[in-house]
């Protein structure tokens, strides 16, 4: 591997065996350092742009020492894991933690404020900086929580949407569906009305659909975006109702769901042809963006290989803040892929990684 030189831009990639990161000063051509924890699996990053130098925050899974947080301040280059464990069940829970799926900044307003989501499904709370989280007894004590359901890649709360407007939480359960906050975590609601879980004897439930992925809109935080299993959706109204937004992509299955940083109804989601045949349309890997909310779809495939049989999953997709947006996934064959301009182009990050689970971008300023 290369060595990390001055860059202004800094690319996480969690894998299954370890964690890789990339930097660049043009968004182009990218330097790769790692692995860093080799052989423990890392499902979950997040890059906090609040405190300056930025705060790197992973979430790994030893096969021998089990799951942790592990913190650097100074862009990967040392790492610090709290001796009693960042997230640890309460006495009388009767549960240990699994994996965490979710490591989640607040807004500029909430400085210090992290959140986590985890399995077995739980969602937790630090405020300060991640060094430190306490259990949501609300959702944990939800009478809905016997019964919510295990998704494929396991029982997770796998997003956590803190609205920077106020104080309402948006978390997504495999499979539970879409819960509401307006209290900041202080009590929850099912918010899955019009999203389909043809699953079920009942396709309509009040809970139990299985969410892979939801997204906030930029300018208006009460319209937010779904990619379902099975289906994809737009809210208008906080998550009280869902409509499709699917006709003019090649298929509704899949797991990303991004949405622009900062301009409302422009969104990205990479289509797979269904459960059951989990590989890109015909075989061929592409991007769809649309800019008016999910009316229209753009297909976006410039640079990417003609043929790729492999998925992209839930959180290895990513965005940063630049102008023109990057945006950023990797594969389960460990290809990971750039773009600068928003995904009408796209350039190889790195190649022949392990598995690829989480992809983070943010600018971290020059590295050294």
């Amino acid at each position: 591997m290369s060595a990390m030189s001055p860059s202004q831009d800094t690319v996480a990639i969690g894998t299954r065996k370890g964690l890789w990161l990339a930097r660049s000063a043009d968004r182009n051509t990218w330097a790769l350092s790692g692995p860093h924890f080799l052989m423990q699996e890392v499902a979950s990053v997040g890059i906090d742009t609040r405190t300056s130098p930025p705060r790197i925050l992973a979430g790994l899974l030893s096969p021998h020492w089990g799951p942790t947080v592990v913190i650097s301040d100074d862009l990967g280059e040392t790492w610090s894991e709290p001796e009693a464990g960042a997230i640890t069940f309460p006495e009388g829970t009767g549960e240990s933690l699994g994996r965490i799926w979710q490591l989640q900044p607040d807004s500029e307003s909430r400085p210090g404020v992290v959140w986590a989501g985890c399995e077995p499904i739980s969602v937790w709370k630090s405020t300060d900086g991640g060094n430190s989280f306490e259990l949501n007894r609300p959702l944990w004590d939800h009478p809905h929580r016997p019964d919510w359901g295990e998704g494929y890649g396991g029982a997770a709360a796998h997003t956590v949407l803190p609205s920077p407007a106020d104080d309402t939480v948006h978390v997504a359960i495999s499979s539970g569906g879409v819960y509401r906050s307006n209290d900041s975590g202080g009590s929850w609601q099912a918010r899955n009305q019009g999203i389909s879980a043809y699953f079920l004897p009942d396709p309509d439930p009040e809970f139990g659909q299985c969410v892979h992925k939801i997204a906030r809109d930029a300018e208006d935080p009460s319209r937010l975006y779904a990619q379902n299993h099975h289906g994809v959706y737009r809210s208008d109204d906080s998550g009280d109702t869902w409509v499709s937004i699917a006709d003019g992509l090649p298929a509704d299955f899949g797991f990303v769901m991004l949405a622009h940083p900062r301009r409302g109804g422009t969104i990205w989601t990479v289509p797979l042809v269904a459960d059951g045949e989990r590989i890109p349309p015909q075989g061929q890997l592409a991007v769809y963006r649309s800019t008016d909310a999910g009316t229209s779809w753009t297909r976006l495939d410039s640079g990417l290989p003609a043929a790729e049989y492999n998925a992209i999953l839930r959180d290895a997709a990513g965005l940063d803040s630049a102008e023109p947006v990057g945006v950023y996934f990797g594969t389960r064959a460990g290809d990971v892929y750039a773009s600068s301009d928003e995904g009408e182009t796209f350039t190889l990050v790195a190649t022949n990684l392990p598995d690829v689970l989480c992809v983070r971008a943010a600018p971290t300023g020059m590295a050294g």
